[in-house]
């Protein structure tokens, strides 16, 4: 997820650290592009990578998902190289009225908790009949993963959020701005262009998270905590820096000269005046 559009946006050198690495994630590693591949995760990869070692050299620019003493590493160490942004701890919010299946909704929260015991799962519902349905098919499904240690854990820290109507749903949706968004309810392509605050969307039920996660093509590196306000996930643009430069010609000079002269003396900087002035 995020060497594929490192090498496409053609950055010349791209590592990879990854904790407890098994031979499966080192051969799509190497299949996607990376030069450098390290047996090193957490913080200490963050700092790794930010300050470099004897073994590992630093680099210029820190991207993907973690825990949240992964995301509070890459905060410390923003300033001495680039980050993505705030890719914490997986998070979904699921919107269903009185059309949703409560199977799918009860798979799909379980899906993220499983990731970890900071992982939020949370539902808004539409319908107070969904309720019980739902949780009902929680302690189903979670009694036959061989997860259930970590989803459970999770699980319990989710809300299950009754409202009057899709208004209040929108509403509160836009102020959570959650990593992965679901709109299981109906005429969900019709009402998904009234959602705007979300990393990735998945209108209808059979567009499951998961296969956002693996499979339907969208990048899953998404901003969570709130940040979804103000940015998007992972893509070639976060590996493009956008330089400016500018020529200016003699014959351009007294018009140019002018307006910065008279913006110079007017913020009280009269070396600007003056590298302005001097030209004439």
């Amino acid at each position: 997820m995020s060497v594929i559009p490192a090498k496409i946006a053609g950055v010349k050198e791209i590592v990879v650290c990854s904790p407890k690495i098994k031979p499966v994630t080192i051969v799509a590693a190497h299949l996607a592009g990376a030069d450098e591949i390290y047996d090193v995760g957490g913080v200490h990869a963050v700092a790794a990578m930010a300050y470099g070692t004897e073994s590992i050299k630093c680099v210029n620019k820190i991207v993907g998902p973690g825990s949240e003493f992964v995301t509070a590493a890459k905060k410390q160490v923003y300033g001495k190289v680039g980050i993505d942004f705030i890719a914490g701890p997986s998070e979904v919010l699921i919107i269903a009225d009185e059309t949703a299946n409560p199977r799918y909704i009860a798979a799909d929260l379980l899906a993220q908790a499983e990731h970890a015991e900071g992982a939020r799962a949370n539902v808004i519902i539409l319908s107070n009949n969904l309720e019980q349905k739902i949780q009902e098919e929680v302690e189903k499904q979670l009694n036959n993963l061989k997860t259930k240690e970590i989803a459970e854990e999770s699980i319990r820290k989710g809300n299950i959020i009754l409202v009057d109507n899709l208004e209040q749903a929108i509403e509160l949706s836009e102020l959570i701005a959650p990593e992965h968004l679901e709109l299981q309810i109906k005429d969900a392509e019709k009402n998904a262009d009234r959602f705007t605050n979300y990393g990735s969307l998945f209108i209808g039920e059979y567009s499951a998270e998961v296969f956002g996660d693996y499979c339907s093509g969208t990048n899953h590196i998404l901003p969570t905590g709130g940040s979804a306000k103000y940015t998007s996930g992972v893509s070639v643009f976060d590996f493009i820096k956008k330089p400016t430069y500018q020529i200016v010609r003699k014959q351009s000079l007294p018009k140019l000269i002018d307006v910065a002269s008279k913006l110079a003396e007017a913020e009280g900087l009269y070396g600007h005046k003056n590298a302005a002035d001097i030209r004439r």
